[in-house]
């Protein structure tokens, strides 16, 4: 019997990093229990999936996904300036996370990036959008359903 190859339906176990460009550590589970996912499952952003594509049981690889294939770029149309009285009784500063409520009722957050007595300017774009990101993986397991 051949090694299973992660493809599309796989179900895969494995540990993972995400890093910036200059080493710096976004998420790692290498030092805690493996994530186990189904490729096409909506877990991971499809540009890390597709770069699965292929591995097998005890694979490392190191891959730098580009913000096209990531969390995407930033789009100017997702910073917003708001009324500073939208804010009354927080205390602002510039970089923190504010989580809005959405039209439908679910958490929309931003970073504050700038503020002063008039109004606040807040950015809606995911804080990796733009960001080269290199993602280490070890596959622990992989398994294709058969039926």
């Amino acid at each position: 019997m051949s090694e299973q190859r992660i493809g599309q339906n796989s179900t895969v176990t494995l540990h993972f990093a995400l890093k910036f460009e200059n080493g710096d550590i976004v998420d790692s589970n290498f030092e805690k229990d493996p994530a186990t996912f189904t490729v096409g499952g909506g877990s991971l952003l499809p540009g890390f999936e597709n770069k699965l594509f292929g591995l097998k049981k005890g694979d490392k690889r190191s891959f730098a996904v580009q913000p096209e294939e990531g969390f995407g770029t930033p789009n100017p149309q997702n910073v917003q300036v708001m009324p500073r009285n939208q804010f009354d009784g927080m205390e602002l500063d510039y970089g923190i996370l504010v989580i809005f409520q959405d039209a439908a009722g679910g958490e929309m957050p931003g970073v504050v990036k700038a503020f002063n007595d008039q109004q606040v300017t807040v950015d809606f774009n995911h804080p990796l959008a733009g960001k080269v990101i290199t993602f280490d993986v070890e596959i622990i397991t992989v398994h294709n359903s058969t039926s």
